[in-house]
């Protein structure tokens, strides 16, 4: 994308996002697993009513603990896709990094 594709958003301090198609690879680990999570429990929160039922169901705890679980996967997805963990590294790492005692 060559660049936003609009000015503005008309909301008072939220700005036009330059790359809002900017995205954690299909095939990304992280991606596949955590989406498998965010898609099982949202298809539960879809078929069931009863908040009782609900957190029975997730054995997750309290539906208040899913959704707080849920605000900090999102903040580190946001993470996950600055940082791109998927791409190869910079150098290799030394030999004996992964040698325990040293």
């Amino acid at each position: 994308m060559a660049g936003a594709l609009k000015k503005t958003t008309g909301l008072m301090g939220l700005a036009v996002s330059e790359t809002p198609h900017e995205d954690i690879p299909k095939d990304a680990a992280y991606r596949k697993y955590t989406e498998q999570i965010v898609n099982e429990r949202f298809n539960m929160v879809k078929t069931e009513p009863n908040v009782q039922k609900l957190e029975d169901k997730m054995k997750s705890g309290q539906i208040e603990e899913v959704i707080m679980q849920a605000e900090s996967e999102l903040s580190l997805a946001r993470k996950m896709a600055q940082w791109k963990p998927w791409e190869p590294l910079v150098e290799e790492p030394p030999t004996d990094q992964w040698r325990w005692p040293i």
